[in-house]
């Protein structure tokens, strides 16, 4: 009996335990909150992108009868979006992130451009752990200022 109540008292070891749990709690924690981080920034700046190629798309000259983009403007677009510019040099501004993850829309009202609307499709976010597909988002729609020149 003594030999059982001397187990119970016998602390050796118990701060190995202790730390070894809290341990593995704080690291799925910390893994946790650098993946929603790095994810948020990942987002952020994608949509960055998109809104600085709305805002391009919205005073770019508009060179369509009709409501889908010419090939030209379009691309032009896209570029923007990916590169930061429209000629499409440099690197992407997201890793894996390529022109067929964007589309690239105009809303006509009475004949003419309204609103150019510019989203991302298909692309993935990947962060540590898991990976987020960003479809239809994000999407920003813009006013349309520029010169409407058809064809």
């Amino acid at each position: 009996m003594n030999r059982i109540l001397s187990f119970w008292k016998n602390r050796r070891g118990s701060a190995m335990l202790e730390f070894a749990i809290g341990a593995g709690v704080l690291v799925s924690a910390f893994t946790g909150t650098f993946q929603f981080g790095y994810t948020f920034y990942q987002y952020n700046r994608l949509s960055n992108a998109v809104n600085a190629g709305a805002r391009y798309a919205s005073l770019k000259a508009y060179d369509s009868s009709t409501a889908t983009p010419s090939t030209a403007f379009r691309n032009s677009v896209r570029n923007m979006v990916v590169y930061g510019n429209a000629a499409g040099t440099g690197n992407p501004v997201l890793p894996g992130l390529s022109t067929d993850h964007v589309t690239v829309s105009a809303t006509f009202t009475l004949g003419v451009p309204s609103h150019m609307t510019v989203d991302i499709n298909g692309y993935s976010i990947d962060s540590v752990v898991a990976s987020r597909a960003c479809n239809n988002k994000p999407k920003v729609t813009y006013a349309y200022l520029g010169l409407y020149m058809p064809y």
